[in-house]
């Protein structure tokens, strides 16, 4: 555990690690991580309560979930508003350090907190609208040149 507190968590979320960087009150980096999402999750738990921010996504839903429940006060944010933070070439370690620092503007937009049943909602509803882009291409469709028309 860090001597000086986290008020800021950054979380960088991977396939197989996440990257933490969290920021102290003055906004100054004071430490810098690389753990599993199950390390995450107890790092996190022994951590007192802070802020923790993630780019928003699926996986991101699930542990925001998970991370809230232990106190923390989540905050999710689409990647596009996260980019103009990245200082330098784009790594890990600077991305979770970005991510951090987006979430303490004051004018930054957060995505809400989705349950598990608002995400198959999202599911359903994007699978039936490429559903319908796809009947509707097919109908659209012209016929190959050549073909006869019936008629």
């Amino acid at each position: 555990m860090t001597k000086t507190p986290i008020a800021v968590l950054g979380i960088d979320l991977g396939k197989n690690s996440c990257s933490l960087a969290g920021l102290d009150a003055a906004g100054a980096v004071v430490m810098r991580r690389k753990m599993t999402r199950e390390g995450v999750m107890a790092f996190t738990a022994a951590l007192p309560a802070c802020v923790v921010a993630m780019e928003a996504c699926c996986g991101a839903h699930f542990l925001g979930r998970v991370i809230a429940d232990q106190g923390h006060t989540v905050r999710l944010m689409s990647p596009e508003y996260v980019q103009p933070y990245v200082k330098a070439q784009k790594t890990d370690d600077r991305d979770a350090e970005a991510i951090a620092e987006a979430a303490t503007r004051p004018t930054m937009r957060f995505v809400t907190l989705k349950s598990e049943a608002q995400l198959d909602l999202q599911s359903l509803h994007r699978a039936r609208e490429r559903l319908v882009l796809a009947r509707t291409a097919l109908i659209n469709r012209e016929p190959p040149v050549g073909a006869a028309l019936s008629g």
